[in-house]
């Protein structure tokens, strides 16, 4: 169930309905947002979109800037969509941009008439409304317009602020990337299994159970992972012996620290 968004804009744009910016749509709607104050502009709107009520590439241009401008456009876009888009940037528009790579500085440049700006970088998951997004917002942000980018932005999962711009690269090595992991841990475990004897799709059911049924202990309880890990390792027990080659000085832990860091970098790259 989507959150509640408070407090509700009065008005919003969305440039961009492809995968993440129809999943945040819909939990817009699911939070409260009415359609009819959703403008969308894309260029091959779905015949979803038509039939929801939403005012789809909104023209009027002597119409007021929108409260809020949304941009779930592809990245290398921006520069030529920005004239396009520049109408939708007012004094008095919080620009809330999930781009990647794009930082604060290329949104000013872009859409030099926008009031304020903050940097989203959710995941996959917000599609099912269990995303976990970091954002960023810039100086020149009220906390009204914070307030109302983490009610946009908590619609579909869990909102975690940085107080550093360039921590957003970390947050993109960590919760933008990190579902890609868990995936491949699953693909991991189950070729193991495999190896171990076991028939292929029978260690891939077993593995995707496994994941995903730990992951809903670990999304209901209230202790923390390490205390769960404990909880099923039976010393000198058979996970106990699986942890030992996980936990050794070259296991999992450095080894997901050397990967997080080279998604840090590439992020760094890619925001140039």
């Amino acid at each position: 169930m989507a959150a509640t968004i408070h407090p509700l804009p009065a008005s919003l744009v969305l440039a961009g309905a492809g995968k993440m910016g129809g999943a945040m749509l819909n939990g817009w709607l699911a939070g409260g947002l009415p359609a009819e104050r959703v403008g969308v502009i894309d260029p091959t709107p779905s015949a979803d979109l038509v039939s929801r009520g939403f005012v789809l590439d909104p023209a009027d241009a002597s119409a007021p800037s929108p409260e809020v401008l949304v941009l779930a456009i592809k990245p290398q876009t921006l520069d030529s969509a920005g004239p396009d888009l520049a109408r939708f940037a007012g004094p008095g528009t919080l620009v809330v941009s999930v781009l990647a790579g794009k930082t604060v500085a290329d949104l000013a440049r872009a859409l030099p008439g926008a009031g304020a700006f903050v940097r989203a970088m959710p995941n996959l998951p917000a599609s099912i409304g269990r995303g976990a997004t970091g954002a960023y917002a810039g100086p020149d942000t009220t906390s009204r317009q914070r307030d109302v980018a983490n009610g946009l932005l908590g619609a579909n999962g869990v909102v975690e602020w940085v107080e550093r711009e360039e921590l957003i690269d970390a947050v993109t090595a960590v919760s933008g990337s990190g579902p890609a992991y868990l995936f491949h841990l699953v693909e991991c475990l189950a070729a193991a299994g495999v190896a171990a004897g076991l028939e292929s799709g029978l260690a891939g059911r077993l593995a995707r159970a496994t994941v995903t049924g730990a992951a809903a202990l670990l999304d209901s309880s209230d202790l923390e992972p390490a205390e769960l890990r404990r909880n099923v390792t039976s010393p000198g027990g058979t996970t106990a012996a699986a942890l030992d080659i996980f936990m050794s000085d070259d296991g999992l832990g450095p080894l997901m620290r050397k990967a997080v860091s080279a998604a840090k970098r590439r992020a760094g790259e890619l925001s140039g």
